[in-house]
């Protein structure tokens, strides 16, 4: 082997990924999940297996088959709120930015505009000479 004329390869490299890795409290819930997915898929096929077969360990596995699926529905669930949590805690920070702002501050202001207007027209302008003087309101 000519390893001093010719560059070493790595035998490890580095390819940038399409998706981030998931946050270390996600992949831990994930990995526990597919571990127990499996076992129960493993128990379900000793407890038909063991059906067919009519031996004594098909009762036990049916029964531990049951309460697998149980745990591993949980389990899976895990993931999904472990995921939320973080999302809501670590994720994206929602500040709006400056053009969002700027747009949501131009529409107040024009829906603010329309609402003087149409109190404006609401308003029924008397004319002068109808509104009661001071003879009217003092009974003379």
């Amino acid at each position: 082997m000519e390893t001093g004329s010719r560059r070493s390869r790595l035998l490890w490299t580095e390819e940038p990924v399409g998706r981030r890795r998931m946050p270390d409290p996600v992949r831990a819930s994930a990995v526990r999940a597919g571990l127990l997915v499996s076992t129960t898929m493993i128990e379900a096929m000793v407890a038909v297996l063991g059906t067919l077969a009519h031996t004594w360990i098909a009762p036990p596995a049916a029964l531990c088959t049951v309460v697998s699926t149980v745990v591993t529905t949980w389990a899976v669930l895990d993931v999904w709120i472990t995921r939320q949590v973080w999302n809501q805690r670590n994720g994206v920070v929602s500040g709006p930015s400056s053009a969002a702002r700027a747009l949501r501050r131009e529409r107040r202001r024009a829906r603010k505009a329309r609402r003087a207007e149409a109190r404006l027209a609401r308003r029924v302008r008397r004319p002068p000479d109808v509104l009661p003087g001071p003879d009217v309101l003092s009974g003379t």
